[in-house]
C-alpha cells in the first residue's frame, strides 16, 4: 500500500491522477490524526458517470480538510 501526504488544495488533483492511472483496487483518505475521511473501492473499468460523484465528494471535503494522507492498494 503506497501513502501520500497532500493538502486540501491538491487532494482532488493526486486522486484524479491516481484513477487515470488505472492499476488502484481502492483509495482511503484519512486525516492527520489518521481518522478515515472516506473509502472508495475502484475496479477495472470504472469510469465516468460512477466516478463523478465520488470526485465530487471528495472536492467538498477537500473544502473543509487541511493536510490529509492518500492511501492507496494497487492491482
Amino acid at each position: 500500500m503506497e501513502s501520500f501526504k497532500v493538502n486540501g488544495e491538491t487532494l482532488l488533483k493526486k486522486v484524479k491522477e491516481l484513477i487515470k492511472e488505472g492499476n488502484i483496487r481502492k483509495i482511503t483518505i484519512t486525516d492527520k490524526s489518521g481518522k478515515e475521511l472516506v473509502t472508495f473501492p475502484l475496479t477495472f473499468g470504472v469510469v465516468g458517470a460512477v466516478v463523478a460523484p465520488v470526485l465530487a465528494a471528495i472536492g467538498a471535503l477537500a473544502a473543509l480538510i487541511g493536510e490529509c494522507t492518500i492511501s492507496v492498494e494497487r492491482d
